[in-house]
């Protein structure tokens, strides 16, 4: 049998080895230098003339202050958030109400703590995977400076090893403060006696992840969408001025909203991800008796698989850098799919000896599923692959390598408006973590994408070469691309069948808050925008000499409208299943969460395609692989500032707030609701027997397994 101290071990050593693989790549971005010349500061590069490097270093400045300043603002009510929830999340998992007991300080305690440690985790992973993103970019703008292969080589380099600085400081993070925090507890709750106590109180480091993530998802997104529309639509469409361009005053602002939201929030996001399908698998392991025998190896076993995951991406990382490294822009997409495709692989073929070390020979599930290691590799395999396949098949429709973007782009020519499972709830949780089981790797993907995009936002606002952007463009786009990658419940019960219909119209009142918040926030900036181009003389003309645009006042209207705007999305969602299970009990937030995911899933992955399609249309565009036939029947290259590619301007218009703030902040509205649910469960059934404050009649008997079954359906995120 297996010692719990080899499982210790493992995990520890897989978590200390993400960190410290992590500052090595870190190591390897920071030999591009930046430093400073004249005044203190330069930036050093045989590559790079002076004055360039005097202006690259100043939007580089520009950007991190932006973020710092946005950051800063952003934590101030996370963190005020942490107290008052915290207080909240205290009072009301205390509350029990049973064997002559009203509350329970030590659970509610403990509970509270977690929560508190878990927003807190949220937090330093986006602040971490911010100031790694915005360190990088400027130094990928500079390897793409150098010429043919080398070039390719070294931009794609800097800009996916710092994505996976994230990829393994946040999994390693997330790992071992997970893992500290079970022991800690431990000491209340031993495993052999008071495992599900142990497991629930443990629920609250999921439920303060995604309470910080729903901040950064919905305020990150709104900021950069905000900053984005605002500079497309005063610089590109009215003025027929080129995106990032210097003489644009919301351009610093939409560089700064690639990382607060493509960086930051999507760090926080995944984070909370991670922590709640962990949680979850933890929760749903404590209806095993053979599982709580057998140990801490077993119910470890989610553990060891993001454990594992860590290893495995950490060897296939060396396939981009070193082993097929990109030398050429059509090698882009290939190496990236080699890393989705390589570490699915790895991961499926490890985690078959990893069951069979671990797990019981045989387990059970509450009384209905009787499960085997390999029935569990199953699961963890359908995740793995499932994953995959997704971001193949999102490769498809959203790169302009295949015919739909392609048909997306010559449609601008008429205008703009033209799992198997095989044990039972612990397999989908099992199935989570394995979607979520190469997430390092699909960080690394997710994260070099704005940083390729704030690479390629410097090169021409510091002026430099088309060559140069050409090579930004098209890493940005690849990583578009890739990146975009329960007990029967009874509906006969007229509450649980209006909690449904009500679940179900939550993503679309979510969706509408968020859209308009993206679309009030960007009207504000094309005002300030157009006020600017009318008050600095010749500046929109780009005379010599002319005064510098106010980045610094565009940062503000996008930070300021982000986080008033981001208050009432976060309301509705983290209020809505608080206010069902108190006032109509149980069966109402059973419905209200399958109502959400009912609705949620298919507008999620709709909206984050289709905005991803629509952008990558307009690159198309950009390229100059759109003709049309003039009068005499020639064919006339649609490039940049052509009718059709003003169409296709709008459209990516359209899309980006679709599939970088309310398509993303969807997956946080399904896993918050959910962990709340969980967290707070056994307050809902304090009340009434699970009936409510209302008193809602029912049978309550079959739904105490509901919300753990849903949180690990909506844990690893669309």
């Amino acid at each position: 049998m297996t010692e719990a101290f080899e499982v210790y071990t493992y995990v520890v050593a897989a978590g200390v080895f993400g960190i410290l693989f992590a500052a090595y790549l870190f190591w390897e971005v920071s030999k591009v230098r930046v430093t400073r010349r004249g005044d203190g500061y330069s930036l050093l590069s045989s590559e790079v003339r002076h004055q360039t490097a005097d202006r690259l270093f100043e939007i580089f400045c520009a950007i991190q202050e932006g973020a710092r300043a946005f950051l800063l603002a952003e934590y101030t009510l996370c963190f005020a958030f942490i107290i008052v929830f915290g207080a909240v999340v205290l009072v009301l998992t205390s509350f029990v109400n049973k064997d002559g007991k009203s509350f329970d300080w030590l659970f509610g305690t403990l509970n509270a703590t977690a929560f508190a440690v878990g927003g807190l985790t949220s937090m330093a992973a986006g602040y971490m995977g911010m100031m790694v993103a915005v360190y990088s970019n400027a130094r990928t703008t500079v390897s793409a400076m150098k010429e043919g292969a080398r070039g390719w080589r070294d931009s794609f380099n800097t800009a996916f090893r710092a994505g996976a600085v994230m990829g393994f400081g946040l999994s390693s993070m997330a790992l071992l403060v997970l893992f500290i925090l079970i022991k800690a507890f431990e000491t209340q709750y031993p495993l052999s006696s008071d495992h599900k106590k142990l497991f629930e109180a443990i629920s609250g480091y999921g439920l303060g992840g995604s309470s910080i993530a729903m901040f950064g998802r919905v305020g990150g997104g709104i900021y950069t969408k905000a900053a984005d529309v605002g500079a497309d639509l005063a610089g590109k469409v009215v003025e027929n001025i080129p995106e990032d361009d210097p003489r644009n005053p919301a351009t610093i602002a939409d560089n700064v909203g690639d990382n607060v939201g493509d960086v930051a929030g999507m760090g926080s996001d995944l984070f909370g991800s991670l922590a709640e399908a962990t949680c979850a698998c933890l929760v749903i392991s404590t209806q095993s008796s053979e599982i709580i025998s057998a140990g801490w190896p077993a119910v470890l076993f989610p553990l060891v698989i993001t454990a594992t995951g860590i290893f495995v991406s950490a060897i296939v990382s060396f396939l981009a850098t070193h082993v097929w490294p990109v030398k050429k822009e059509k090698d882009v997409e290939l190496v990236l799919k080699l890393q989705l495709f390589g570490s699915t692989l790895l991961m499926t073929l490890l985690i078959v000896p990893v069951s069979l070390w671990l797990l019981p020979s045989t387990f059970s599930i509450g009384s209905s599923f009787h499960v085997t290691p390999i029935r569990a590799f199953y699961c963890v395999a359908v995740g793995l692959w499932g994953g995959c396949i997704v971001g193949f098949v999102t490769e498809y429709f959203t790169s302009h390598s295949y015919t739909p973007v392609r048909e997306v782009a010559h449609a601008c020519e008429t205008g703009a408006a033209t799992n198997i499972i095989y044990a039972g709830m612990y397999g989908v949780a099992l199935a989570a973590l394995g979607f979520l089981g190469t997430l390092a790797t699909c960080l690394a993907i997710d994260v070099y994408g704005p940083i390729c995009d704030n690479a390629g936002g410097i090169a021409e606002m510091a002026e430099l070469p088309a060559e140069v952007r050409d090579k930004t463009d098209a890493l940005d786009a690849a990583g578009n691309t890739t990146a975009a990658i329960e007990e029967s419940i009874n509906i006969l019960s007229p509450i649980t069948f209006s909690g449904l219909f009500i679940g179900a119209m939550l993503p679309y009142w979510f969706t509408a808050m968020t859209m308009k918040s993206v679309g009030t926030a960007a009207m504000e900036m094309v005002k300030e925008v157009k006020h600017q181009f009318a008050t600095i003389p010749g500046l929109l003309e780009g005379l010599p000499g002319h005064g510098p645009p106010d980045h610094a006042r565009c940062i503000k209207i996008s930070t300021d409208a982000s986080l008033r705007e981001m208050i009432p999305p976060g309301l509705l969602v983290m209020l809505s299943p608080i206010i069902a299970g108190t006032f109509f009990g149980v069966h109402a937030v059973s419905g209200l969460l399958v109502g959400s995911l009912t609705s949620g899933v298919q507008l999620a992955i709709s909206q984050s395609n289709t905005g991803g399609a629509w952008d990558n249309a307009k690159k198309f565009v950009e390229k100059g692989c759109v003709s049309i036939e003039d009068k005499e029947g020639k064919l006339v290259v649609q490039g940049k500032g052509s009718a059709i590619h003003k169409a296709a301007v709008i459209g990516d218009t359209v899309g980006d707030p679709l599939k970088d703030t309310s398509g993303p902040a969807l997956n946080i509205l399904m896993k918050l609701m959910a962990i709340i649910s969980l967290v707070f469960g056994d307050f809902f059934k304090s009340i009434n027997n699970g009936r409510g404050l209302f008193n809602v009649p029912g049978d309550v008997s079959s739904v105490s397994a509901v919300t753990p079954a849903v949180e690990s359906t909506a844990g690893p995120g669309v």
